[in-house]
């Protein structure tokens, strides 16, 4: 099964009419995760997500595949363990839309750290996450830490710790974990809300009421076990069927900005400590450095969540604090996005100090819950629950968890040597359609194994000259055939991250897509203008400029 916008209306009426194993509600990186352990187990398996796959935390969060070091100054021995071998088995069945990134921690006098705390700080991480020999830490003098990255601070600059992260790009690993699903047999459908929910005879959750939000219908659908993997909304959802517990979620939100290398030069990924304590990302991506996360306690719009002023100006000076010689402005932030973690509430527990840990609960109905955890931990949660789904069906049939060996869409590698020899290839292959090598090797990067559709389109498609260009038309066609993108915010935000990264091709280019989109998918003119609003809308609001 292709997860296609074209075949989408047969999918949904297919959904209608089957009684599945188990349905996932949330389309975010958790219940995708959740859908492929339970397809590759032998599970039959729909789910249904209100906005876009990816289209809540699962696109907002600091793109870092991690393991969790801020957590050990919390003392979450089991959270900095677990996450650190689950970053490592993201990144082996991810190696298109995850790679390494060394992380400077460098150390002031009278900051959070010293030499000796992250020394052994980054030890301890190494081992409990089991990190790679040539990945472990190292120490460095206050001359070799400003070698490495010239602009931080260099007053009472004692040193530097160097370890590594993974950077990713959460939407399209979110994308690609819906895809592998799709792949396997999972029925997935974006822009499908839950209204309400069926019950049989016990009492027990049996089905939903869905209502398309694009076309305002609504069907049952039905199933014998249900997951609530709605990430921000878990209560929401919750309260449709029962509170079964005194358990519930606190919000908090992150914000992140961009800027251009040529106002920011960073040349190297630094983890750094602001004056009241928090720790801060300054990560560079291509040409541009993103900055982030703030941590605040959040109660307003969680299905769009913004940077207000007060979050960019805390982050602007947490930069200025590290980087003294860096003049950067209000309006050198060129983007920002700001996402919503769904925490587990903790009496008396400030934003920072609240357990990223995942919960499960479930409902005297049945209604299965899970809540809290990380980007990094999805693979984990989603076995952890899909072994008590196994239990609650009690059937012999249903095979072991194979997520952990799993490649994804587009992932198909044996190692990282297999990866980096198929970019030259792809890159070189890349000019027989018309294309230059570093296009090639984008597009490799960011579609892996996938790349060869995006070709095939490419060289199809006329060389007129529209505004569009052709390599768009041929990544636009990809991702309604076979990512199921339905608008162009779809497109731009989930499906390439330009809204964050390159928010001057997201205006230049808002109505071609917009159009090229409504003739392949027949927007009414209703459609497009609603939908190129939207757009505009968040555009605003990725700008800080949407109040």
């Amino acid at each position: 099964m292709v997860l296609s916008s074209i075949t989408r209306p047969k999918v949904k009426q297919f959904m209608g009419e089957y009684h599945f194993d188990l349905l996932v509600i949330g389309g975010g990186i958790t219940g995708a995760g959740i859908a492929l352990d339970a397809v590759t187990r032998g599970l039959s398996v729909g789910l249904v997500e209100m906005q876009d796959f990816a289209a809540g935390t699962s696109s907002r969060s600091t793109k870092l595949v991690h393991g969790g070091l801020r957590y050990l100054k919390q003392m979450e021995l089991k959270i900095v363990a677990e996450t650190g071998r689950e970053r490592d088995i993201v990144y082996r069945n991810a190696l298109h839309v995850t790679e390494p990134e060394r992380m400077l921690l460098p150390f002031h006098k009278g900051g959070t750290f010293g030499k000796l705390t992250t020394s052994a700080g980054l030890f301890v991480y190494d081992k409990l996450a089991g990190v790679k020999k040539e990945e472990r830490r190292e120490m460095m003098t206050a001359e070799e830490t400003l070698h490495m990255e010239p602009l931080l601070r260099e007053d009472g600059l004692l040193g530097g710790g160097h370890y590594v992260e993974y950077r990713t790009d959460d939407a399209r690993l979110t994308i690609e974990v819906m895809k592998k699903a799709a792949q396997k047999g999972a029925l997935c459908l974006n822009y499908m809300k839950v209204e309400q929910f069926q019950y049989d005879r016990n009492e027990k959750v049996s089905g939903v009421i869905v209502r398309d939000m694009l076309t305002g219908d609504e069907m049952q659908m039905n199933a014998s076990v249900i997951v609530n993997a709605t990430g921000p909304w878990v209560d929401e959802m919750r309260g449709l069927d029962e509170l079964s517990n005194d358990k519930r979620l606190r919000l908090t939100k992150g914000i992140h900005i961009v800027i251009d290398k040529a106002v920011f030069p960073l040349r190297q990924a630094v983890y750094f400590d602001t004056t009241d304590g928090r720790m801060v990302f300054a990560i560079p991506r291509g040409n541009k450095a993103y900055v982030g996360t703030t941590d605040t306690f959040y109660d307003n719009d969680k299905s769009n969540p913004i940077a207000t002023e007060e979050d960019i100006t805390y982050l602007l000076e947490a930069l200025h604090y590290m980087f003294p010689e860096v003049t950067i402005r209000r309006k050198d932030v060129e983007s920002t996005w700001a996402g919503v973690r769904p925490l587990i509430y903790e009496e008396g527990k400030d934003a920072s100090e609240i357990s990223r840990k995942d919960e499960i609960w479930e409902a005297g109905t049945g209604l299965i819950t899970i809540a809290g955890g990380k980007l990094t931990g999805y693979r984990k949660m989603a076995e952890t629950v899909i072994d008590h789904v196994v239990n609650r069906l009690a059937t012999s049939s249903i095979g072991p968890c194979l997520t952990e060996h799993l490649p994804l869409s587009g992932g198909d590698f044996d190692s990282e040597e297999q990866f980096n020899a198929f970019l030259e290839s792809k890159s070189n292959e890349a000019v027989l359609f018309g294309l230059t090598k570093e296009e090639g090797r984008r597009l490799a990067s960011l579609y892996g194994t996938n790349v060869d559709l995006l070709y095939n389109y490419f060289s199809a498609l006329s060389n007129d000259e529209g505004i569009l260009p052709r390599i768009w038309k041929a990544e636009v066609l990809y991702a309604i055939h076979y990512e199921m993108a339905m608008t162009p915010s779809d497109f731009f935000i989930r499906r390439k991250g330009d809204l964050y990264f390159n928010i001057g091709y997201v205006k230049l280019y808002k109505e071609a897509v917009t159009d090229f989109m409504g003739k392949i998918l027949s927007y009414s003119d209703k459609n497009k203008e609603q939908y190129l609003m939207q757009l505009e809308k968040h555009i605003k609001e990725a700008e800080g400029l949407g109040k």
